[in-house]
């Protein structure tokens, strides 16, 4: 393998800041490889927009990051891995691309003890019963009980997820799931991880909650290894790697992305930030 494709990056989208919440699982992970986050806050949230929007913007979004020289994609958002994944491994035949269904499915089917999970997301992914599909896949016999919950991202964009209302609000959606004696909650939004305190209070301690980031972070770690793909293979001093740069993208004014992304990674990123508009490309 030539040692250029090893040293180009591990490109990431979310139609926002939630997908920070994946970025930071791999960088655990995989601290030596260089992570580039596209967020398309301009156009955010991608959950009440229609199926053939969402695969308009996530073409337009895997495509800017190839620009970028990536190895490696992972669609950190649940409404795209939903909607548009089949579409972009169609189209991007020579990427491999990583979606956060399977992995956050697969992990919650090993956790569960009553075989009965819930699911949190948007409108667009609980309509596309890409949960339910997945799980089922793993085990036909588990009971799926799904929930769309639209306003948790706005109020993670705005930084309101610590809040009062944010505490209602969650009342409100998850009062249904509680009905159904069930062990196990998939955060099926890459947003929602933000909300945790909040949705644990809500559901109780007995139920486990499911975050697709580590699940995500070990499938990429699983492709790159077993391809031969990890960055500084070739090292021989076994010292610990040097630490990989991260480059983030933004559709929209960065203002707002670099208060949540410190609040998300606990690390100052606002050198490091870019505005783009992906309107000016095509993509084949």
């Amino acid at each position: 393998m030539q040692g250029s494709v090893r040293d180009r990056g591990i490109g990431i989208f979310d139609s926002g800041v939630g997908g920070l919440t994946v970025l930071k699982e791999i960088r655990k992970l995989l601290p030596g490889e260089d992570l580039f986050y596209l967020g398309d806050t301009a156009r955010v949230p991608y959950g009440n927009r229609s199926r053939d929007t969402i695969i308009k913007y996530s073409v337009q979004n895997t495509g800017f990051l190839i620009e970028q020289g990536i190895k490696l994609l992972v669609v950190a958002c649940n409404t795209s891995s939903s909607v548009a994944l089949q579409t972009l491994r169609h189209r991007f035949t020579d990427l491999p691309i990583i979606g956060v269904i399977e992995p956050g499915s697969e992990q919650a089917v090993r956790n569960t003890a009553s075989r009965r999970i819930g699911v949190i997301g948007t409108r667009a992914t609980v309509t596309s019963e890409s949960y339910r599909t997945a799980i089922n896949r793993f085990d036909k016999d588990i009971k799926v009980f799904q929930q769309a919950c639209p306003l948790f991202v706005p109020f993670v964009e705005e930084g309101m997820h610590t809040s009062a209302l944010a505490r209602g609000m969650a009342e409100h959606y998850l009062a249904p799931l509680k009905r159904h004696g069930i062990d196990t909650v998939i955060l099926g939004c890459t947003h929602y991880p933000a909300l945790s305190p909040v949705i644990k209070k809500v559901m109780g301690s007995k139920v486990r909650l499911i975050n697709s980031g580590q699940a995500v972070a070990a499938k990429a770690y699983e492709y790159l290894f077993s391809h031969d793909l990890l960055k500084n293979t070739g090292d021989t001093s076994h010292r610990p790697p040097a630490p990989g740069d991260m480059r983030f993208f933004v559709t929209d004014d960065p203002l707002q992305f670099k208060r949540i992304g410190r609040l998300l990674l606990s690390l100052d990123i606002d050198s490091n930030i870019h505005k783009v508009v992906l309107e000016d490309h095509e993509y084949a």
